[in-house]
Formats: C-alpha cells, sequence, structure tokens
C-alpha cells in the first residue's frame, strides 16, 4: 500500500523558515518525480516545486530564490525548505509521487499546514 506522509507544518512569523518532509512507504521511491503542491483556502492547489529522479529542481516563480526541494532516496524522503516566509504562503502543502512513464498512478500526501503569521 503506497502512502506518503508530510510532515513539519505549523505557525512562523513572516520571515520565518521551516521544512517539510515527505516520507514515502509502498513505492519504489527513486524512480518517481517528487513533487510539492499548496492550497491556500479558498483557492486551487497549485505546484510549488519539483524534483526528478536524478536531483534536478524546477520551481514556480514564487517559491525561486526562498524555497528548495531536495530529496533522500535512502530515507524515501522528499523536503522542502521554506525561507523568508510570507503570509501569502500561507496553505496546506502536500507533496506528490509522479511515476516514470507508462505508469499513470499517481500518490498524494495528506497535507501539512502552514501558516505564516504574526
Amino acid at each position: 500500500q503506497a502512502q506518503l506522509v508530510e510532515s513539519g507544518g505549523g505557525l512562523v512569523q513572516p520571515g520565518g523558515s521551516l521544512r517539510l518532509s515527505c516520507t514515502a512507504s509502498g513505492i519504489a521511491f527513486r524512480i518517481y518525480v517528487m513533487a510539492w503542491y499548496r492550497q491556500a483556502p479558498g483557492k486551487q492547489r497549485e505546484l510549488v516545486a519539483t524534483i526528478g529522479t536524478s536531483g534536478s529542481e524546477n520551481y514556480v516563480n514564487y517559491a525561486q530564490g526562498r524555497f528548495t526541494i531536495s530529496r533522500d532516496n535512502a530515507k524515501n524522503t522528499v523536503y522542502l525548505q521554506m525561507n523568508s516566509l510570507k503570509p501569502e504562503d500561507t496553505a496546506d502543502y502536500y507533496c506528490k509521487a509522479e511515476p516514470p512513464w507508462p505508469a499513470t498512478v499517481v500518490y498524494w500526501g495528506q497535507g501539512t499546514q502552514v501558516t505564516v503569521s504574526s
């Protein structure tokens, strides 16, 4: 049974930092592209960053320079280091495992809440 479990969310002041973790089980983690998404209240879920099987990273504009995605295949874990947090970063953050072609089943975690507020 595949499972992704996020952790590390919480309340942080503007300008602060958090590191989110997502640990996978039941999948061959090293062959999956991993991604972080977020969903703010009343908004659609949106991509934050992806990391490929070789470690190549991609970020959306608002994450570039502030967030860093990384992975540890030995621990089946993907991380999202978030610095210089802003109130608009407040959202539920989800990790996603994307399988290699031609597989199509993706896996999502349950999410971890991040609140940026003074």
